[in-house]
């Protein structure tokens, strides 16, 4: 695993668990206002900031004060060994929750079967249409189809949240996407922040690419009907 940030303890990832954050290097997504921008080019130099063996040695210390290992990225799906990893930490007795952009639904599938994830949450950046705007290179957007349908039936918990910004996310583009999840668990509307560090600074200097409060409502209410609970933050 290329691990390119590591937080303690977090009490607001993984809900209703204190948990370690595990944050991997690199990223097929371009996302500007993207506020991991570190992670998103992947490990440079020699590989892994965070050697793995001592963040097991972490974990085992930690046995009784946090029970859950949250891994976020970055795209934690590009990791060759994430599998193996969810092993190690699954036989020390944590749960996990895992962040993902949807885009490797075969290595969901595998963790989910394998039953290695106790809560997954994965971003929908925009309708299938849009998803050139995000990703680099040749990208069959089917998959992010694929990755909702299998999360909504294998998952045991999960929500799937979108970073709310212009020209991503328009009220057409939240019509298309609550078709998509339709009959969903959990959707949270995420606003885009512009007081951190981002991919693409010149991103945050135009107003027009932000979601007043009362736009974010309006956001909501479209997709109210077309899931269980929705929320905004």
């Amino acid at each position: 695993m290329n691990i390119g940030g590591f937080q303690k303890n977090s009490l607001i990832d993984f809900p209703g668990t204190i948990a370690c954050v595990v944050f991997t290097s690199g990223c097929n997504f371009i996302c500007p206002y993207c506020h991991n921008p570190e992670l998103v080019a992947g490990p440079k130099g020699a590989g892994s900031l965070y050697d793995p063996d001592t963040l097991f040695a972490f974990l085992e210390r930690r046995k009784g004060q946090i029970s859950g290992v949250v891994i976020t990225g970055g795209e934690p799906t590009l990791q060759p060994d994430l599998i193996e990893f969810c092993q190690q930490v699954r036989r020390m007795g944590y749960k996990i929750k895992l962040d993902s952009n949807g885009t490797r639904p075969h290595i969901l599938e595998t963790l989910l079967d394998k039953q290695l994830i106790d809560y997954l949450a994965m971003d929908i950046k925009t309708s299938l249409a849009h998803y050139p705007l995000v990703i680099k290179g040749n990208f069959d957007v089917e998959k992010i189809g694929d990755s909702i349908a299998l999360i909504m039936e294998k998952a045991p918990a999960y929500e799937f949240r979108t970073t709310c910004a212009r020209p991503f996310i328009t009220r057409e583009i939240m019509a298309d996407i609550a078709l998509l999840i339709k009959g969903a668990q959990r959707y949270v509307l995420q606003k885009c922040s512009r007081n951190v560090q981002v991919l693409d600074p010149d991103f945050l200097k135009e107003d027009h690419h932000f979601f007043s409060p009362e736009e974010m409502q309006a956001l909501k209410l479209i997709v109210e009907g077309s899931v269980k609970t929705i929320a905004v933050r």
